[in-house]
């Protein structure tokens, strides 16, 4: 477990980008006015753009001290951008939102206090957009995913595919990571013991630069990991909660008192 000093932001806020120019110092500014007073970290990780998305990171970090900026030298995709700001994370609290404005951040707090009001159990809270704006074939597409982790993965999660996320540290780093884990992350925390938690957010349009993922291509891919996701689910061992046995300390042995006679 991470150490936690004075100096520990209470939440790291992880935006996975790539050809997101234009859309970052907009996004930045939310995320510093929905966390402003608090002790937070923002870390962007840049998955080998091409645009000006870097240019536009440098700038902004000179400019926003709560800015953290990786950069990938070879294009790997967004699970493995988060898992780069994972672990150079240092917040006990993980927030997780897609880098292309669509996600509000000002929905994070609500997030965060769901998760928090669940203790003692750690896990995750997932935002479950209540008003989609995406197009009709982008929304069937998810229906059809949505329906196959219902079945398949038992995943009762409404919306597993939000990017709006805030999760516990300690439990995201044991999640075994693969490309496109992110689409998985309710069975994934469940299959560690961890509770995860719906709560409605809002969506917005995109309003610059393009999505990266194709309808059909998202979907036999994602057919392809789920069968992954079902192995990995049956292969984890059932040990049940884990107790730690505490060595009682002895107790120190009793001094006799003893009292000196003097004769004269």
């Amino acid at each position: 477990m991470a150490r936690i000093t004075s100096r520990t932001p209470e939440i790291s806020v992880l935006v996975p980008v790539m050809n997101e120019q234009g859309n970052i110092r907009p996004l930045v500014d939310e995320i510093v006015a929905t966390f402003n007073g608090r002790k937070f970290e923002i870390i962007y990780v840049n998955d080998a753009s091409n645009d000006g998305t870097k240019d536009d990171l440098l700038l902004a970090q000179k400019q926003v001290p709560q800015l953290r900026v990786l950069h990938h030298e070879n294009r790997s995709g967004q699970s493995a951008a988060v898992r780069t700001a994972l672990l150079a994370s240092r917040a006990p609290l993980i927030a997780v939102l897609d880098g292309d404005g669509q996600n509000i951040p000002a929905d994070l707090p609500a997030l965060e206090a769901a998760l928090l009001a669940a203790r003692p159990e750690m896990g995750m809270a997932g935002g479950v957009r209540v008003t989609r704006k995406d197009t009709a074939i982008r929304r069937q597409a998810s229906a059809i995913a949505r329906w196959l982790r219902r079945h398949l993965l038992k995943d009762d999660h409404p919306d597993s595919g939000c990017g709006l996320k805030v999760v516990d540290r300690e439990i995201f780093l044991k999640l075994p990571f693969f490309n496109h884990m992110h689409r998985f992350m309710p069975a994934l925390i469940r299959r560690e013991g961890g509770c995860v938690l719906a709560v409605p957010v809002g969506h917005r349009m995109r309003e610059r630069g393009q999505s990266k993922y194709g309808i059909l291509d998202r979907l036999l891919v994602g057919i392809s990991d789920m069968l992954g996701v079902i192995w990995l689910l049956r292969r984890m061992p059932k040990t049940g909660m884990v107790v730690e046995d505490k060595a009682k300390a002895p107790k120190p042995a009793k001094t006799s008192k003893t009292t000196a006679k003097t004769g004269r």
